[in-house]
């Protein structure tokens, strides 16, 4: 099967990946839409930007979008256009999104927009225990930084790393408070700064930490490092994110 993969950079995206590529599937291309406003209905708003270094050093297809709009069905057609543009040359049978299928929302706007063109849309671990499917990331090496949230119960995790020593904690924090545990349903988002896939590994030299209100927050990341056997390069927001340094 040929497949695109919707990536944000975060845990369910990047695990998505290694998921198709398990499969078999022919991985054509990643999809990242970086909104520019916060109140997006299908898409992470935090640390998106950086899924362009991330997806040169996987060495996939990539295209990178902004999305000024806040409506699910003008969102899901940012990701239907880019389909149907590249149908021909780089032929998909299918999107996949990360997760286990509880983002009712965002698939299903996709799935209604791609379903003209013929191209499917699914969840990669659909129906699975979403705690279970963290446990596997983490005993993999996943290092999983949490880069928005959106409840309560979440203040104090925020710009911090699920860890296995953590992780039985955040179950406790989701079962007191009411979030998903895998933060389905826009609890909040996170980014991969490390795993099996990645030949080189985000390191992160510089963060700060934005904070609306009691519930809701996110990172911006101001100063960053590939690392790859020795080899270090410094990278630095450029334009709207230079904005944000602190």
């Amino acid at each position: 099967m040929n497949a695109a993969i919707l990536f944000s950079g975060g845990k369910d995206s990047a695990f998505a990946i290694e998921h198709a590529r398990s499969k078999g599937w022919n991985i054509k291309y990643l999809i990242s839409v970086k909104p520019t406003r916060k109140d997006c209905f299908l898409f992470h708003y935090a640390t998106v930007e950086h899924t362009k270094d991330i997806a040169k050093m996987l060495g996939i297809p990539h295209f990178y979008v902004k999305c000024k709009v806040a409506d699910p069905v003008k969102e899901a057609d940012i990701v239907r256009e880019i389909v149907e543009g590249n149908q021909k040359k780089m032929n998909v049978d299918a999107v996949v999104l990360g997760g286990t299928g509880l983002q009712e929302t965002q698939l299903k706007s996709i799935q209604k927009a791609l379903m003209p063109l013929g191209v499917e849309a699914f969840a990669s671990h659909a129906g699975e225990e979403h705690d279970i499917v963290m446990e596997q990331m983490l005993s993999k090496g996943y290092e999983i930084l949490i880069t928005q949230i959106a409840s309560e119960g979440l203040k104090d995790w925020l710009g911090k790393k699920i860890t296995k020593d953590n992780f039985p904690q955040l179950k406790k924090d989701s079962v007191r408070y009411g979030f998903h545990i895998g933060f389905e349903g826009g609890y909040a988002d996170t980014l991969v700064t490390d795993c099996p896939l990645y030949t080189q590994r985000l390191v992160i030299e510089d963060m700060s930490t934005i904070f609306e209100d009691d519930y809701c927050g996110h990172v911006v990341i101001n100063k960053y490092r590939m690392e790859d056997k020795g080899r270090i390069e410094v990278k630095r927001p450029k334009g709207l994110f230079a904005g944000f340094l602190r």
